[in-house]
């Protein structure tokens, strides 16, 4: 990743205009501007501020990209060499099954903004415990994420289709107890906060969603592009009031468990990176940095599987 991309996606994380990021490195804005615009390289040690900069938005060290084609090959033969069946392997397992349903429950939830830790979440989901300083919401996320979850796994393990009735079901899963409008379409306008992405008129949501399920029928060779594709799509039109984020992330688990590979595991301490993919993904039309981060998701999944037996 060169420093043109890693100012721009500071810009992109933190909303500075080239001027206040230009005052935030101490140089003036023509030069952040000949940086931006790849004209000019910064000395290094304004990289090595750069880079300090791109660290704290991202969480990432800003390392040379990875060769997404070799990532990508990877991960498609350990699914033809090792493992057959992904899904009924891991809801044999209850130890590993459960260890899927934590991990994806509980960062899945902190990149919406829970205050749930690990083992609170755990002792929600596994032991029925209430947590007395924890709001009810937050912990009937928790429960509903899993009944979900559980939903979704077993129509993997049918090999039923994933469509629309799995969307609206999951959802009025999800925000049971928690939302009026489970289970239904928004209508009504929204905004992503934090993100200058316009979302789809409430009146078209119906027929865009209609469009996007028949796009993931399509038979596509490349799995993890697919997946990037339609999840972007899928968090740009915005379908529902509340609870797009994790409808949206459990949709990228279904299509990869209908493949063959193993749930994308999310961690919410790379919420910065995942967003910045995804609006990048979603205004330049640019799908390799979220193709990447799902790549290491998977990579994650297989990490869970690989230590359990």
């Amino acid at each position: 990743m060169n420093i043109s991309q890693k100012l721009q996606i500071i810009q992109q994380i933190t909303g500075l205009t080239q001027e206040k990021l230009a005052q935030k490195l101490g140089v003036s804005f023509p030069t952040v501007n000949s940086w931006i615009n790849g004209k000019s390289l910064p000395h290094k040690k304004t990289q090595g501020r750069i880079d300090g900069l791109y660290y704290q938005c991202t969480g990432e060290k800003g390392e040379p990209a990875k060769d997404i084609l070799f990532v990508k090959k990877n991960i498609v033969e350990r699914k033809r060499q090792e493992y057959k069946n992904i899904s009924n392997l891991v809801h044999k397992r209850p130890d590993l099954y459960d260890q899927f349903v934590l991990s994806l429950t509980y960062n899945t939830n902190r990149i919406e903004g829970s205050t749930l830790t690990e083992p609170e979440t755990a002792a929600i989901l596994f032991q029925d415990v209430a947590l007395s300083n924890k709001t009810l919401v937050e912990q009937l996320e928790a429960k509903n994420h899993q009944t979900a979850l559980q939903f979704l796994w077993r129509h993997c393990i049918e090999k039923k289709s994933v469509n629309e009735e799995l969307i609206l079901k999951m959802h009025s899963i999800l925000l049971n107890g928690i939302h009026q409008d489970a289970g239904m379409y928004r209508t009504h306008g929204v905004r992503i906060v934090g993100a200058n992405v316009p979302t789809a008129n409430y009146m078209k949501v119906s027929r865009l969603m209609k469009g996007l399920f028949k796009d993931i029928k399509a038979v596509k060779k490349d799995a993890i592009a697919h997946c990037a594709a339609i999840h972007s799509r899928f968090e740009q039109v915005h379908p529902f009031s509340d609870g797009n984020g994790r409808i949206g992330r459990l949709l990228i688990h279904a299509m990869l468990l209908r493949q063959n590979l193993p749930p994308a595991v999310i961690k919410q301490e790379k919420k910065r990176k995942y967003i910045s993919c995804l609006n990048r993904a979603q205004v330049k039309n640019d799908f390799v940095d979220l193709e990447e981060f799902i790549c290491d998701a998977v990579l994650e999944g297989y990490k869970f599987i690989e230590q359990s037996l």
